[in-house]
């Protein structure tokens, strides 16, 4: 298996080489050469993660040093739970990602591209720095899935004052091989920062670089895998696909369920919920795609105006038509995330973080137009990250998960950055 640049101006690079550029040379996103085709029955036998997970993964890794080491990495990298649950209302279920060390559904692919890089990564006197942007989740994952990891540093870049408190905090308890940033900006600042240093040919001749973010394949192929799970276990159970509605930000884990949809898992429509950040929603309502600064809302982690894997969108769908066809995205705004978040505690009893509740609130509409099947909405971080929006609208405290609690009673800080490349750069070829 070989994989191509979204933009086509960079020869064909083995998985390894990919996954350890992050960015093609080119300044695209990487793209597998071509896609496999499975039918469930190829699945039989499989019923865990890791298994599901290996069988997966196999067609891309074919050919590749990693190849005999798959079973291993997913073994490592999925050893906690994704379960399905059913919710109150008639077939309606979430996808729970938040099980992982940092209760959120980055864990899978952080640990996953982690156990790849400690592989491949074999120059101690030469390390190779993880450079990450998060707008909430994504950097403290990648930050616990490498902290610790011979010849690997992280720098992770968040944007100041637009986290969550336990996400600020998560972001900055590491140290050691974790460098910590606050930027004065947004995420698509620190996310401007991180590419412009991929593609630098000069820093990454002092500094060898990786990227971690969505835009990264060993971000990307592991994702599938749990979509893959779900609509696996649910197909096994009820004999019919799973539809999807992915809350999205920078759009890495809906494209994900994309993907395995496209190389043949059963799963149904797939609909993109997204916060007031609506530039998706305005691109499939037929307006031209216009990347914009992104606004600050209470899914923060979904305040992305200019989503990287868009890029990846039309990779696989040429034709806007076409695209539009194939997919919805729907805007929630505050009031409903508020709206959502109060009522369904009240009436069910149900606890749902911001970017989850942006999801059900997509999947209410769709039910009240007409929509039927089996729907799920897929749950990307704990409700317990984001305790200062979701108690005071529950009227209850919410339990911390154990490793999550762990992590709160480090001490944390972070290093100021203006939103300037020249600072950061020298930041990357210093600390």
């Amino acid at each position: 298996m070989n994989f191509v640049s979204t933009r086509g101006g960079a020869a064909p690079s083995g998985l390894s080489a990919a996954i350890a550029a992050g960015l093609a040379p080119d300044g695209g996103l990487y793209v597998p050469a071509t896609l496999p085709s499975f039918s469930p029955r190829e699945f039989d036998g499989c019923e865990s993660l890791p298994e599901i997970a290996t069988r997966l993964l196999q067609p891309f890794f074919d050919g590749d040093p990693l190849a005999a080491e798959l079973p291993a990495i997913c073994a490592e990298a999925f050893d906690f739970a994704a379960p399905l649950v059913a919710l109150a209302t008639p077939q309606d279920y979430v996808l729970e990602l938040f099980h992982g060390p940092t209760a959120a559904f980055k864990d899978f692919g952080a640990r996953f591209l982690a156990a790849c890089l400690t592989r491949l990564q074999r120059d101690r006197d030469r390390p190779l720095t993880i450079v990450v942007a998060t707008s909430g989740d994504t950097g403290a994952a990648v930050a616990g899935a490498f902290h610790g990891k011979a010849g690997l540093r992280v720098a992770v870049l968040y944007p100041d004052g637009r986290v969550s408190p336990r996400q600020a905090h998560q972001l900055g308890c590491f140290g050691g091989n974790i460098h910590t940033y606050k930027v004065s900006g947004s995420f698509d600042d620190c996310q401007s920062l991180v590419k412009q240093a991929l593609n630098d040919a000069a820093l990454q001749h002092d500094v060898p670089l990786s990227s971690a973010n969505s835009i990264s394949l060993g971000r990307l192929l592991p994702q599938m895998s749990y979509y893959a799970y779900a609509a696996l276990t649910h197909w096994r159970t009820h004999g019919q696909p799973l539809n999807l509605v992915v809350p999205t930000g920078n759009l890495g884990n809906a494209f994900a369920a994309i993907l395995a949809r496209a190389v043949g898992l059963p799963l149904g429509r797939i609909m993109l919920a997204t916060n007031a950040n609506d530039v998706l929603p305005q691109f499939f309502d037929g307006a031209d795609y216009m990347p914009r600064a992104s606004i600050a809302t209470l899914a923060n982690a979904m305040d992305v105006g200019a989503p990287s894997n868009f890029e990846r969108l039309r990779w696989l769908y040429p034709d806007d038509g076409e695209l539009r066809r194939a997919f919805r995205a729907e805007r929630v705004d505050d009031d409903a995330i508020r709206e959502v978040i109060e009522r369904r505690y009240r009436d069910h009893g149900e606890v749902f973080c911001p970017h989850t509740a942006c999801a059900v609130k997509v999947l209410e509409d769709l039910r009240r137009d007409g929509a039927d099947g089996d729907w799920c909405v897929v749950s990307t971080a704990h409700p317990a990250k984001f305790e200062s929006i979701v108690e005071p609208l529950t009227g209850r405290s919410i339990d911390v998960p154990p490793l999550l609690a762990a992590l709160l009673r480090r001490p944390a800080s972070a290093q100021p950055l203006a939103a300037d490349y020249s600072q950061f750069a020298r930041e990357l070829r210093t600390c």
